[in-house]
């Protein structure tokens, strides 16, 4: 294991996969140890990853990730996603290209803080990349005709993030990315069908040394008995 990252298998206690609730007494599988839960201890480990091993995601992967995406709730089983596997690096490196700037014009406008003047720093050099050198950039499309879309789709990409985590791969969701959606001509290399939106882009890919994960704060909680 490294950085809370395994790769689970048929049997093992974090191949989710396995389904544990029955359908004619459900209560029955239903987690109490949050603790040592394996579903549990994937969402309190995964964190974005911004840096990423130069080795290839196998395509079985990409499935299971898809796979897992497309079990969230959705309003009315209306299931409006739709997705684009992207594995071309120089198709990626044109969108972060293009989305760059459009970023700096923006930041430049808001209030400054330490964190806006690192990103800036970032965006201005010529090599760094919004999508981080990860292999594979999946975009999370919703059809622009239902109302729910970009709602039913949100939850599709997390249940992808949390699936990547649960296969050893690691994720994030690089909102700046739908900057795309400005440029017909990426929009047409990238294969995005007019009638679809992009609600989600996320990378995937397996991690370099992970940086420690931001502590949570204590939700604020109110009780109404």
């Amino acid at each position: 294991m490294r950085g809370g990252l395994s790769h689970p298998g048929p049997g093992d206690p974090c191949d989710l996969t396995q389904s544990i609730i029955t359908r004619d007494e459900p209560w029955k599988g239903m987690a109490t140890d949050t603790e040592h839960h394996p579903i549990f201890s994937v969402i309190r480990e995964r964190q974005s990853v911004r840096n990423y091993a130069d080795r290839k995601v196998p395509d079985d992967s990409i499935r299971k990730v898809i796979a897992a995406g497309i079990q969230a709730p959705t309003a009315l089983g209306l299931q409006p996603w739709q997705f684009v596997v992207v594995r071309d690096r120089d198709l990626m490196r044109k969108a972060s290209d293009y989305c760059k700037p459009i970023l700096v014009e923006k930041i430049e406008e808001e209030p400054r803080n330490p964190g806006t003047d690192i990103f800036l720093a970032a965006l201005r050099d010529p090599e760094y990349s919004i999508f981080y050198n990860a292999p594979v950039l999946i975009l999370v499309l919703g059809a622009r005709e239902v109302v729910s879309s970009v709602i039913d789709c949100a939850l599709c990409a997390e249940n992808m993030l949390l699936a990547a985590w649960a296969l050893g791969l690691g994720s994030c969701w690089v909102g700046s990315a739908a900057l795309i959606e400005q440029n017909p001509d990426l929009l047409a290399a990238l294969k995005v069908p007019d009638d679809h939106q992009i609600v989600a882009p996320l990378i995937f890919g397996y991690p370099a040394p992970l940086t420690p994960k931001l502590e949570r704060r204590e939700p604020r909680i109110t009780w109404v008995p």
